[in-house]
């Protein structure tokens, strides 16, 4: 199939399209390349994959590609409460606009996969699973614009819309900013972290496995279709206390502070259910703690002088000084 993934060049889109190429299908990239990122070069000796220079917001070329392509693959985005509160009318116009103005450049025939985030549950119930009828209480303008989105495609498209738990994983077009990459980075760099709402609540996912999800629901068009899902990994639905203990276990030397000083602007405090999308067939296949040990190696990678200690004992890179 011929599929268009927008922002493609991103931490998501680098790796989802790296699925679908291999699986044989016709990969067209829209991405304006914000960050300076190199991501697609690791595409560019494959014969089915197009890179295509330019913004979402460009309603010319985007009718255009719409129209060439079978399958929909709506990641450029806004990404975040802090970027989209700093520029409202940017997060709308990539966030939602360039949603409405696939659909209508788009046909009934095409597929359209989206990536919503589970933020739109904002502040859940103490011990009560958010599950996809559970009400979206998006506390952001990123979580605002994402939801509105989700609500036009199933209304306008009968699309598949995912929400997203917090992604974690190496990319090659990494991202520090998410959390459990961000804690893991600290610990390694900064041998302490302060925080604040210890215990707020998240779910977390591999982004191997939200490529995996994004191939599983195209390879199920027909029986998911209309549907929203929540991806995340069932056994890890953790506080961010949780979340430190599991990585000091791996990463032993650095300390942890708790406070309340100060509150953490992401108020975000929900656990999730995801036994919908588990009930199509699809499972996670990576753990959150295969998670942390390729972080440890992809930041040996990023940081090569740094000098941190794995489990055994050995630095990093003792190996290659033997």
């Amino acid at each position: 199939m011929k599929i268009l993934i927008t922002g493609g060049a991103g931490y998501l889109g680098s790796v989802i399209t790296k699925h679908f190429l291999e699986m044989g299908h016709k990969v067209t990239v829209l991405d304006n390349l914000i960050f300076k990122q190199t991501s697609p070069l690791n595409f560019t000796y494959d014969e089915n994959y197009k890179f295509v220079y330019g913004d979402v917001r460009n309603k010319r070329l985007l009718d255009h590609l719409v129209k060439s392509n079978d399958v929909i693959i709506p990641l450029a985005a806004v990404v975040g409460f802090p970027a989209c509160k700093a520029d409202p009318v940017l997060a709308k116009e990539v966030n939602y606009d360039q949603i409405v103005n696939i659909i209508n450049y788009g046909s009934t025939d095409q597929l359209i996969l989206f990536p919503n985030t589970n933020s739109g549950y904002g502040i859940g119930n103490p011990g009560e699973e958010c599950t996809e009828e559970s009400p979206l209480n998006p506390i952001s303008v990123y979580g605002e614009t994402k939801c509105a989105a989700e609500k036009y495609i199933l209304e306008n498209a009968k699309g598949i819309c995912f929400r997203l738990a917090t992604v974690f994983g190496s990319s090659p077009r990494m991202r520090i900013d998410l959390l459990v990459n961000e804690f893991v980075y600290k610990a390694l760099t900064d041998k302490y972290i302060t925080v604040f709402e210890k215990n707020f609540k998240r779910n977390f996912i591999h982004i191997q496995d939200v490529a995996n999800v994004f191939v599983h629901a195209l390879n199920n068009y027909d029986s998911m279709k209309g549907n929203v899902y929540n991806v995340g990994l069932s056994n890890a639905n953790l506080s961010k206390q949780e979340l430190l203990e599991k990585i000091k276990s791996y990463i032993p030397d650095f300390a942890i502070t708790y406070s309340d000083y100060y509150e953490d602007p992401d108020k975000r405090d929900y656990i999730v259910s995801n036994a919908k999308i588990e009930a199509t067939g699809w499972m996670p296949k990576y753990s959150l703690d295969m998670g942390i040990e390729e972080l440890i190696k992809t930041y040996q990678v990023i940081i090569p002088t740094m000098n941190f200690q794995l489990r055994n004992g050995f630095p990093l890179g003792y190996a290659n000084n033997m």
